[in-house]
């Protein structure tokens, strides 16, 4: 069968790939994963017409926007398409099972119903596992994809993510657990993909952290570093103090104390650790978030304080010098440059669509009201309710992307919530509020923009805090994936070319 859609060169190449192995594709995030997810799809209910296509992807809206690109897509009695999920009672499922063609769900309803042995996979011709990157550990992906393997008989999986990561462990473990056999890469920057994208320029704006936050910092940064230093004393931390190194720490610690080691050095590590995570958080927010945001967290942890640890944390002359300094600057509406600069780049831009992404919701609520100030038609895009948290439904969200694509809306101001998956349309700008050390989170936030029409990414870094580490830190991540899945794809090919070589050989000898 023939559809009305016209396939891009590399997507041509990809699908020629994936026909006949296992097949990991990394592809930016808008180049048309779906599309291929599609035309594979078609290919094995011809070669197979009796059996099923199971597409995967991590939560139940985008499990349900894959289900309705097909709808769109395919004509409407090819085949019978069914959104598999948590709502739907297992019993009904399993009637479901009998009677679709293609499945849409997400891994943890489909491992739910395999252990249940509700569901089989043996007529399963294609798994598709979108966002491949969470293929890891004991995630449920992990459980369905080997489900298959060991029972299908016609097995074939096609493996989707913007990116695996930049860890060589990682990115071998995910090819592992979905016996990858090719792996097809592409970026915005392939001699394939160039023609079918828009020009994307990238601006870095830094600003200078005022004197009166320094002031601040350097209470909370007394505090940290007495913190840190007793850590050492103890022999409990050898490495760089990194919030990472803390929190690993101090999970170690906690490890050790619940299997009954109470020793008092450790149980001594156990507060320290705590109190040195949340100062390193309390800088963190005044470093490269906001006042507002910085302000809530101190008093939040004065309001909550109940512990001893907790209690002598806020009694430090340094945290109450540091409090004292961030209530005058709240009260007296003292902001992060970073919002004036804000507020400087999109006063004249009311007629473009926009996404600024933050890491938190004080920080989101907080650029929001310097929005409302200048006229920006702005809302915030937000995950679920969480305990004692303002949050959007499933449905919430579903309506605000749509006010956003009519144009009742010109700005998202998002968390993660907007990075992965989500059927946002494409915008004029992008604009990292912080830089974020994650080259997958780098690269799902870029793809929001420069598909079909020119785009521009903004990065705001405050001077000389970790703004400016954490940028450079996505930006080699990036780089090293990119090289690590090139020198991968050499390998897998030369396996494979091994492999037939071999094939000949006792054919010939036979």
């Amino acid at each position: 069968m023939k559809l009305d859609i016209k396939l891009r060169e590399y997507q041509k190449a990809i699908i020629e790939t994936a026909c006949n192995n296992n097949c990991l594709v990394v592809l930016p995030t808008g180049m048309g994963k779906t599309m291929i997810a599609l035309f594979l799809a078609m290919n094995r209910m011809e070669k197979f017409p009796r059996s099923k296509i199971l597409f995967l992807a991590p939560t139940r809206p985008l499990a349900n926007q894959h289900l309705m690109t097909f709808q769109k897509n395919l004509p409407e009695l090819y085949a019978d398409m069914q959104l598999f999920t948590g709502k739907i009672n297992s019993s009904k499922r399993k009637g479901l099972w009998q009677t679709a063609d293609i499945i849409f769900s997400t891994p943890q309803c489909i491992a739910n119903d395999l252990k249940k042995n509700k569901i089989y996979l043996k007529d399963v011709s294609l798994l598709i596992e979108d966002e491949a990157h969470r293929c890891l550990k004991n995630y449920a992906y992990t459980y369905v994809a080997k489900n298959y393997i060991e029972n299908s008989r016609m097995p074939l999986i096609l493996g989707l993510t913007a990116s695996p990561g930049s860890d060589k462990r990682t990115i071998d473990m995910i090819c592992k657990n979905l016996e990858i056999e090719k792996v097809e890469i592409r970026s915005r920057y392939s001699d394939d993909v160039k023609p079918y994208i828009q020009k994307l320029d990238s601006e870095i704006i830094k600003v200078e952290l005022p004197e009166e936050f320094k002031i601040i910092n350097s209470y909370l940064k007394s505090i940290y570093d007495k913190k840190v230093e007793e850590l050492q004393k103890r022999k409990l931390l050898f490495s760089r103090p990194t919030k990472k190194a803390l929190i690993e720490l101090q999970s170690r610690i906690a490890r050790a104390v619940s299997s009954g080691n109470k020793h008092f050095n450790l149980l001594r590590g156990m507060v320290l650790c705590a109190q040195a995570i949340k100062i390193s958080h309390a800088i963190e927010l005044l470093e490269t978030q906001s006042i507002n945001s910085l302000y809530n967290y101190l008093k939040s942890l004065i309001e909550k304080a109940e512990t001893k640890s907790a209690l002598n944390l806020i009694k430090d002359k340094d945290f109450s010098s540091a409090y004292l300094v961030a209530s005058k600057l709240y009260n007296e509406n003292i902001e992060h440059p970073k919002l004036k600069k804000l507020n400087e780049i999109l006063k004249n831009e009311s007629n473009k669509k926009i996404i600024i992404f933050s890491q938190y919701r004080d920080t989101i609520s907080r650029i929001k009201k310097e929005l409302d100030t200048i006229g920006i038609i702005s809302e915030m895009f937000v995950g679920q309710r969480k305990k004692g948290a303002s949050g959007l439904s499933q449905k919430e969200q579903n309506l605000m992307i749509e006010k956003f694509k009519n144009g009742e809306i010109n700005c998202l101001i998002s968390t993660s919530i907007g990075e992965e998956g989500l059927d946002i349309p494409e915008v004029d700008m992008v604009i990292f509020y912080e830089p974020i050390p994650s080259a997958i989170r780098k690269i799902q936030r870029t793809g929001r923009t420069a598909r079909l029409r020119p785009g521009k990414i903004i990065t705001l870094i405050t001077k000389g805090t970790r703004d400016e580490s954490n940028y450079w830190a996505a930006y080699h991540k990036e780089k090293k994936m990119y090289g690590i899945l090139k020198n991968l794809k050499e390998e897998l090919e030369d396996t494979k070319i091994n492999e037939n070589q071999s094939d000949l050989g006792k054919f010939v000898k036979g």
